[in-house]
C-alpha cells in the first residue's frame, strides 16, 4: 500500500510540473520559448533571498533551498530589473510584505520608459497593471514585481515602440488574459526589438497586457523543453512550485 501511495504521488507531483506548458515558437521569423501557467492551478510566486536576506541569484540554489522544505522548481525566470546588490529597482511585493514602494515618476533606461507596470500575483489568479492603473485600483497582490516599459497596454502597443528600430536585445517578459486565468512568460531565443516583442504577446498570443521584465540578463528554468540557463545572478525570480518528488 505504501508503495502504491508513494507511486501515486509521485504521478501527481510529475502531472503537476507538466502542467505548466512550456514550448518554442517561431513569430514573424524571430524565435521564442514561451511557458504558459494558470494562476489558478499552479503555485505561482516571487523569491529574491534567503530568510538571511541573501539573495537567491541562481535558479540552483532557490531550487535547493525548496527542496530542503518539501517543494521544488517546475518554471523560473527572472522576475524584474534589479540594482546591483540585486534589490528590485521598482515596487516589490513578497508574500504579502511590501520590500519596495511604487516608482511612478519615469527616469533613465528601460524602466523609465513610461508607461511601465506591474506584474501582480493574486490569489488564484495574476495580471498585468499599467503602473498608474495599479495605483487607482490598489489590487489585492500577494506578491508584485515592477518594471517596464509595457509592451502591451489595453491591447495596443507601448506609443515609444518603433517598426524600424534597429534596438535589438535578448528580452524576456510576461502578459496576463484580460480575466488574470492565463499567464504567459517569453524569452526570445535571438534579438529582438521592442516592437516585434511585443506584438508577439499582442498578436500571437492574444494578450491585452504584457510587460517587459529585463533584457540580456534574461534567464529560463523549463526542464520540459531542456532549459536551464545559466548566467549572472538575479534579483527577482518568479517561479511555479510543486511538491518535491522524493
Amino acid at each position: 500500500m505504501r508503495i502504491l501511495l508513494a507511486a501515486l504521488l509521485l504521478t501527481l507531483a510529475a502531472a503537476r510540473a507538466e502542467a505548466v506548458e512550456c514550448r518554442d515558437i517561431t513569430y514573424q521569423g524571430n524565435r521564442y520559448a514561451i511557458c504558459e501557467v494558470a494562476p489558478a492551478e499552479e503555485t505561482l510566486r516571487l523569491f529574491r533571498a534567503a530568510p538571511d536576506g541573501t539573495p537567491y541569484g541562481h535558479f540552483s540554489i532557490l531550487d535547493e533551498a525548496l527542496r530542503a522544505r518539501g517543494e521544488a522548481l517546475a518554471f523560473a525566470t527572472n522576475g524584474g530589473m534589479y540594482h546591483e546588490n540585486r534589490s528590485p529597482v521598482g515596487h516589490y511585493i513578497e508574500d504579502g510584505a511590501e520590500q519596495m514602494r511604487v516608482i511612478a515618476s519615469d527616469g533613465p533606461g528601460n524602466f523609465g520608459l513610461l508607461p511601465n507596470g506591474v506584474f501582480c500575483i493574486g490569489e488564484g489568479w495574476a495580471q498585468v497593471y499599467e503602473t498608474g492603473v495599479y495605483l487607482s485600483q490598489n489590487p489585492a497582490c500577494r506578491y508584485a514585481t515592477q518594471s517596464g516599459p509595457m509592451l502591451v497596454i489595453a491591447g495596443e502597443l507601448h506609443p515609444d515602440f518603433l517598426p524600424d528600430s534597429t534596438s535589438r536585445y535578448i528580452r524576456n517578459g510576461v502578459g496576463a488574459s484580460a480575466d488574470g486565468s492565463r499567464v504567459v512568460f517569453a524569452i526570445s531565443n535571438n534579438t529582438v526589438t521592442f516592437h516585434e516583442f511585443g506584438s508577439l504577446f499582442r498578436d500571437a498570443l492574444n494578450l491585452p497586457n504584457a510587460l517587459f521584465l529585463d533584457g540580456n540578463v534574461s534567464r529560463l528554468y523549463a526542464p520540459g523543453i531542456g532549459r536551464d540557463d545559466l548566467g549572472f545572478p538575479m534579483g527577482p525570480i518568479v517561479a511555479v512550485t510543486v511538491p518535491r518528488a522524493n
